[in-house]
């Protein structure tokens, strides 16, 4: 009935008949929530499970129905990352993702702490970077990272705390089925640090949650994220791999 791609159909099907049977019929009404059924398991669609090496946890979806699209932090509103004015009025309206795009230009040394301002990002060498919020979350993919949340739908911002609760067991599922992969917890935030209480199989990195302002200047963040090359062309980071390597 969920649909995902193939190699994680066995263990999402498992994970959902965790779920309290009253809220897994609510989940299949496909009323008084989003994503809608279609799309709260888009994370689980593309990338598949042999190829993926991090799981990163956010909280749970966009409050904003053109925004939630079943991927945590890629907001479904934002057409382009950049604009006329340095990032574009989508990216500056999403507090956490304008966070996260600052501090991948501080880890690529095109933005300094000092100067994080619109006329600092207008001013910035651009033709060698993505502009699509889609091809970020590709880049996310490419490097493994599986963009999920503690809770898979959005009902209010008051039953945010129930929606995670009640996703609870579908995590602890999820976890239980891949304890013997290879694959590492990135946790954003306490929501999601939650998850230390339950589970000890898997090596995790911690991170602010990148709503805090703080997150830009995250050390760590800078440098895991920026290895990643997230906001650059597919094009430009093979090449800049190949000079590396050489």
């Amino acid at each position: 009935m969920f649909k995902v791609h193939s190699s994680w159909q066995k263990i999402i099907d498992r994970a959902l008949s965790s779920l309290d049977k009253e809220y897994l019929e609510f989940i299949k009404r496909d009323k008084g929530y989003f994503p809608n059924r279609d799309n709260f398991l888009n994370a689980f669609k593309n990338l598949p499970l042999e190829k993926t090496k991090y799981i990163l946890f956010g909280q749970d979806p966009y409050p904003r129905k053109e925004s939630a699209i079943g991927y945590a932090f890629i907001d479904g509103r934002v057409k382009n990352i950049f604009s006329e004015n340095g990032l574009s009025k989508e990216v500056n309206r999403a507090t956490s993702l304008r966070n996260f795009i600052k501090m991948l230009l501080i880890a690529d040394k095109k933005l300094t702490f000092e100067d994080l301002s619109q006329k600092a990002i207008l001013e910035i060498k651009k033709d060698n970077y993505i502009n699509s919020i889609y091809q970020l979350k590709d880049n996310f993919e490419k490097n493994g990272i599986l963009l999920l949340n503690m809770a898979l739908i959005f009902t209010s911002k008051e039953g945010s705390k129930k929606n995670i609760k009640a996703f609870k067991p579908f995590i602890i599922s999820l976890l239980n089925s891949l304890s013997n992969r290879n694959i590492k917890l990135i946790l954003f935030g306490n929501s999601a640090k939650e998850l230390l209480k339950y589970q000890n199989s898997f090596e995790t990195l911690q991170f602010p949650h990148p709503y805090n302002h703080y997150f830009i200047e995250e050390k760590k963040a800078i440098e895991f994220f920026g290895n990643m090359h997230l906001l650059q062309r597919e094009d430009n980071v093979l090449a800049d791999l190949t000079k590396r390597n050489n």
